[in-house]
């Protein structure tokens, strides 16, 4: 499994050298960004990037003509997900840094949880759609997440006043426990779901 993780960070040298560089170019013009956008952008560059190629390329066939067993595959990109979302922050914050980018832990906190949540929600998309459907699969989820919104959003203004209450209830502490619960779950599922679709995929 550690093999097929650094296989992924070989393939991507470059690519880190681009997610870099949109980095540096939001430290420096998109100084009116949230922070936690820009973890979150960093974040899901170098994962996203390597299921896309590996859909173009059509790679699994030879995966599975390797001594590799289709779990340590799907774990592999699972667990290299996350490693390539800590790299890929930790350069961001750097970054940030020698730039005078103020941010705080909870910028981190909050982009891994809206990362693990969004992964949780596309990779299974590359197991279970056939090749060239990942993209319009993508598009048109954005399309229906942006329509909920506009009956989200002013249901929470509505609200909000009695959301801000029941929130204040708990402390930050547990706010963060329960979304890091809850994001962490979603992910571990996404992962099971992945799995068991991968098992029975014929190439």
């Amino acid at each position: 499994m550690f093999n097929l993780i650094k296989k992924d960070l070989i393939i991507q040298k470059w690519d880190l050298l681009v997610s870099v560089a949109i980095i540096v170019f939001y430290a420096i013009f998109a100084r009116q960004l949230s922070p936690f956008f820009i973890f979150l952008v960093a974040s899901i560059f170098l994962p996203l990037n390597a299921y896309i190629n590996e859909e173009k390329t059509k790679i699994n066939i030879l995966w599975n003509s390797l001594p590799y067993t289709r779990k340590e595959i799907v774990a592999a990109k699972y667990v290299g997900a996350v490693l390539f979302m800590i790299l890929s922050m930790g350069a961001a914050g750097a970054i940030l840094y020698i730039f005078n980018y103020h941010y705080t832990l909870r910028d981190i906190a909050i982009a891994a949880g809206m990362f693990l949540i969004f992964a949780a929600f596309t990779f299974p998309l590359f197991y279970i759609l056939k090749p060239g459907y990942i993209g319009i699969a993508i598009m048109i989820g954005f399309l229906v997440f942006s329509f909920a919104l506009s009956f989200i959003v002013p249901f929470v203004t509505e609200n909000f006043t009695a959301i801000i209450h029941f929130l204040a209830g708990f402390s930050t502490l547990t706010l963060y426990l329960s979304g890091a619960v809850i994001a962490i779950g979603m992910y571990l599922l996404s992962w099971s779901v992945s799995h068991f679709v991968y098992q029975r995929k014929v190439f």
